[in-house]
């Protein structure tokens, strides 16, 4: 019986300045934080595509040993152990990817005080939308790690059940359905940060627009949704 995964999409555009007052208003000092915290989810951003790697690399080595018997107990062992690797690689991975977004998270906090600072009450209210529609997000993506640990937890355990003889099917089953169950939550808590990171760039948008920054949004959608389709049929596959 076959696990699924879910793999974090990274919806966050980038922002690129190409022009600005001479000197450094308010405004463009909060400019400044925001586009140094994307810089800093560029490891997020990275770390995703080698997460998604990984777990295609674990769930062929997954096919290969539910397709051998239980007569074939070494190949079952050698595979398992191949498996359990890759796992502690996707687990490094993630906590790499953890860092890049605490280090966003510390970058972005900067912009509350100047955030205060705002004379016009509308910027002001927008900007205060943004930063708490931000900080939203960071406790999605820290839901949505503390779930994701879970389950690739879960999956070592596996392969350490796969490499022990006296581990029985009724066994396997149930700890396979709890890692199932374990990856309904990611992809509810996937959902959900994408969500706050959908509102966040709009937000994001409307300040830059209301504060009369002018910047060039690359086009992010196109690339995430392609990203997003081939996620999908990776999935639907398992």
């Amino acid at each position: 019986m076959p696990f699924k995964k879910a793999s974090i999409l990274l919806l966050l555009g980038l922002l690129t300045i190409i022009s600005a007052c001479s000197s450094e208003s308010t405004e463009e000092q909060i400019h400044g934080h925001l586009e140094e915290a994307v810089a800093q989810e560029k490891g997020f951003e990275e770390q995703q595509s080698n997460i998604t790697e990984l777990e295609r690399q674990e769930q062929e080595l997954y096919s290969q040993i539910i397709e051998l018997g239980t007569d074939e107990m070494d190949k079952i062992k050698e595979l398992s152990q191949k498996a359990t690797e890759v796992v502690t690689e996707r687990e490094e991975a993630l906590e790499a990817e953890k860092d890049s977004i605490n280090s966003a998270k510390e970058e972005f906090q900067k912009t509350e005080d100047l955030i205060a600072d705002i004379e016009d009450e509308q910027l002001k209210e927008t900007a205060e939308n943004m930063y708490s529609t931000m900080m939203d997000r960071f406790t999605a993506y820290e839901k949505l790690y503390q779930v994701y640990a879970t389950a690739i937890q879960q999956e070592k355990d596996l392969y350490g059940m796969l490499q022990d003889e006296g581990t029985e099917q009724e066994e396997l089953t149930d700890h396979i359905n709890t890692i199932n169950e374990s990856y309904e939550q990611v992809l509810d808590a996937n959902e959900s940060f994408n969500e706050s990171t959908a509102s966040y760039n709009d937000l994001k948008k409307e300040f830059y627009s209301q504060a009369e920054i002018e910047v060039e949004y690359e086009d992010a959608e196109s690339k995430n949704e392609d990203q997003g389709q081939e996620e999908q049929d990776q999935n639907e596959s398992e």
